[in-house]
C-alpha cells in the first residue's frame, strides 16, 4: 500500500540471508527465490494481483485532502451527487501518464456531469514539483496532494495508477490499476446505476 512516511524500507531493508543476520548460501539461493517469486506472480490470474484496495460496492470514504495550493477539499462535497473518478498518481508514474488520454475523453464526453480527481500520493513528489507538473501538463482532473496519506489509507491504495470510480449514490462501482484499464467504460457503467 502506498503510505507516505511509514518508515518501511521494503525488500532492501538491510537484512541478509533469511532475515536472521546470516549470509545466504550464495547466488543459487537468490536465483531460486527470484524464480519462485516470479512463478507465483505469473501463476495468479491478473484480477487477483490487485486484491488490495477498497472493495467494489462499499460506500466511498468522504475524506478531506488538500489541493496543490494547500486548500482542503472535502470529497463528501461531490460523492453521492454525481459519478466521481479518483486516480491515485505521481508525476513520475508512466502508467498514470498513459491514462491521461482516457481521462481527457471522459472529460470531453461527460463534462461537469462527472468529477475527475487526481490524488498525488506524494511519494518522491514535492508540492512544488506537483504544482509545476500540473501547470505544464494540465491533466483533466482536480489535483490533490495527499501529504498525510489520508486518501491512500481510506481507499487502501496498492500503488500509483490506482483508479476508483464512484457512482452517483456514493458507492464504489469500479477499481483497477495499470494502463490497460477501460476508464471510459467504467465511468459509463457508473452512469447506468439506477
Amino acid at each position: 500500500m502506498v503510505r507516505p512516511g511509514n518508515g518501511e524500507r521494503g525488500a532492501g531493508n538491510g537484512e541478509r540471508g533469511a532475515g536472521n543476520g546470516e549470509r545466504g548460501t550464495g547466488n543459487g539461493t537468490i536465483l531460486l527465490t527470484a524464480v519462485t517469486l516470479l512463478g507465483l506472480g505469473v501463476a495468479r490470474p491478473a484480477a487477483a494481483q490487485f486484491e488490495a484496495g477498497i472493495p467494489v460496492g462499499t460506500k466511498a470514504p468522504a475524506v478531506t485532502i488538500n489541493d496543490v495550493d494547500g486548500k482542503p477539499m472535502d470529497l463528501g462535497a461531490v460523492l453521492g451527487r454525481k459519478p466521481v473518478l479518483i486516480e491515485f498518481w505521481a508525476t513520475w508514474c508512466s502508467l498514470c501518464k498513459a491514462l491521461l488520454p482516457q481521462l481527457e475523453t471522459i472529460q470531453k464526453t461527460w463534462g461537469d456531469r462527472v468529477e475527475l480527481i487526481g490524488v498525488n500520493v506524494t511519494v518522491n513528489d514535492s508540492r512544488v514539483r506537483v504544482k509545476r507538473y500540473v501547470k505544464e501538463h494540465r491533466p483533466p482532473f482536480r489535483a490533490l496532494y495527499d501529504e498525510k496519506g489520508v486518501g491512500a489509507r481510506a481507499y487502501d491504495v496498492p500503488g500509483t495508477s490506482y483508479i476508483v470510480v464512484v457512482d452517483r449514490h456514493g458507492k464504489v462501482s469500479y477499481t483497477g490499476s495499470g494502463d490497460k484499464q477501460d476508464l471510459v467504460a467504467a465511468v459509463a457503467k457508473a452512469f447506468q446505476v439506477p
